[in-house]
């Protein structure tokens, strides 16, 4: 009697314990979809970074990282994201004219923000993607905006607004080694799919600059109208689409002789900000900005496809590793939309810090 109930205890015991291995599989197997990709988002008021899984969509960290945190982006090999610091102040949006159009204010070398401006909180922070940690800050030259990295990972392509160049920074020793000048409040910085040029968008002149990245000399210069704050490429790297946030128009240009094939006009008050392309290079996105929305475009025929609203203001944008979902850094708003590509809809909103910039998404794995 005793050895058969010893048995059937054991034979309880073991069903458990299976049945807790199988609900533990199950568990670690939907937190293992749910992060497929993590979404980080930089602060620009905070001073942080926000860490959003892919999947479910949920904040999972808060990373402080310094003053105002913009541009950012991980290396290729996913361990680390880079994100631009600045402790240059934060100035109010522009006024704008009868029309809705920005009213620029005239450049002034002896501005006296320069005078406010912490110096020393300027560069780039590192984050440890696995630690989920702020590791170091590596100087970069003067306030950086926006930057991008080489397609071996060794550099960075860093836009100084504030002196009108950019700056080659080597990650490893984390030295500045040559600076090119380009012209004023330059901003934008995208490397080419194939890695042999970067860009750089200015602000001020509608100058888009083509550095060559094994000489650092500038290869190819075109002008767009005012403000083109950002650029992305076709997948074959033929062609970029550059905003003009000034006058709600999109570029397209042609990267094999550097110049504009089309000029076009998005819908009545978008002021394009960020623009992506989608995986299979069949539609660019543009952030509307104060529209409050994201432009769809055909890349072929450039006509728009879908006006997608999101939160207020959305600047920064990524879409996610398999393509399905796109998010957007909305800065009055303080949240992250998340639009499925599918519908072409806003399905969520996850609050993010005080005045949400960037986005750079982190795949699984890496």
């Amino acid at each position: 009697m005793t050895l058969q109930i010893a048995k059937t205890t054991g034979r309880l015991l073991a069903g458990a314990v299976l049945c807790l291995c199988a609900r533990a599989a199950t568990t670690n197997a939907q937190e293992a979809g749910a992060g497929l990709y993590q979404i980080y988002v930089s602060n620009e008021r905070s001073g942080d970074v926000t860490v959003i899984r892919g999947g479910d969509f949920k904040v999972v960290a808060t990373i402080p990282v310094g003053k105002r945190p913009r541009g950012i982006h991980v290396s290729p090999d996913g361990k680390t994201v880079f994100v631009a610091l600045s402790g240059t102040p934060i100035e109010p949006p522009p006024q704008l004219d009868e029309h809705g159009n920005p009213i620029l204010k005239k450049y002034n070398d002896s501005d006296d923000s320069e005078e406010k401006a912490d110096k020393a909180a300027d560069g780039i922070g590192v984050v440890d993607v696995a630690q989920q940690k702020f590791l170091r800050k590596i100087s970069s030259g003067s306030d950086p905006e926006e930057f991008d990295l080489s397609a071996d990972g060794r550099q960075l392509y860093v836009s100084n607004e504030d002196v009108g160049t950019a700056s080659v920074l080597n990650i490893a020793t984390g030295k500045v080694e040559h600076i090119v000048v380009v012209t004023r409040e330059p901003e934008g910085v995208t490397t080419s799919p194939d890695g042999k040029i970067f860009y750089v968008t200015c602000e001020t002149g509608g100058d888009v600059f083509a550095v060559d990245a094994k000489t650092y000399k500038i290869v190819g210069h075109v002008k767009v109208n005012p403000r083109p704050r950002s650029i992305a490429f076709l997948p074959d790297g033929s062609r970029a689409f550059i905003p003009s946030e000034s006058v709600g128009e999109l570029s397209v240009m042609d990267t094999a002789n550097y110049t504009v094939l089309k000029t076009i006009k998005l819908p009545e008050h978008t002021r394009p900000m960020r623009v992506r392309v989608s995986r299979d290079g069949g539609t660019v996105f543009a952030s509307g900005g104060r529209l409050g929305a994201v432009v769809a475009l055909d890349t072929t025929t450039y006509e728009v496809k879908n006006i997608i609203a999101v939160g207020k203001r959305p600047w920064g944008m990524a879409i996610s590793p398999d393509g399905k979902y796109l998010f957007t850094a909305n800065g009055p708003s303080n949240d992250v939309s998340v639009v499925d590509l599918a519908t072409r809809k806003e399905v969520s909103r996850v609050k993010a810090g005080d005045s949400p910039w960037g986005i750079v998404i982190v795949p699984a794995g890496k």
